[in-house]
């Protein structure tokens, strides 16, 4: 933990992670009665924040398990996926040979039912290379 008090900071108090360091900024002016009060508040909102961040791959895979098993009837296992930042015209690419699915980080704001649906289309391709069927 990290307190910073600053002279030209008049009422605002913030904070951030630095790697596994929460550093909390506030004005030099507030009593040291309140600083610890601040801090716990400030750590909880950090944590809050933390628990709505987007989901990581392995909550995509495991996600991408279950829609298979409950959509498709199968246990289809891609041999990865993933969310990607390099796809601007897609929100979803799958390459059948490797087993692979990139998932756009654009999809990441939007709702689950979008997501899913994305992600069950792309399963699907590992069972149609195509989109004849």
């Amino acid at each position: 933990m990290d307190i910073r008090r600053s002279k030209r900071r008049r009422r605002t108090v913030s904070a951030y992670r630095d790697g596994e360091t929460v550093v909390i900024l506030m004005p030099a002016s507030t009593p040291r009665s309140q600083e610890q009060e601040i801090v716990d508040e400030m750590v909880q909102r950090l944590d809050r924040t933390d628990a709505r961040q987007k989901p990581s791959d392995e909550a995509l895979l495991e996600r991408a398990q279950f829609l298979a098993s409950k959509y498709l009837k199968t246990t289809l296992d891609p041999f990865s996926i993933r969310w990607v930042t390099n796809q601007q015209s897609r929100w979803g690419s799958c390459t059948p040979t490797d087993r692979s699915i990139r998932i756009s980080h654009r999809l990441q704001s939007m709702p689950q039912f979008v997501v899913d649906y994305v992600v069950l289309h792309e399963l699907a391709h590992l069972l149609v290379p195509d989109h004849s069927a």
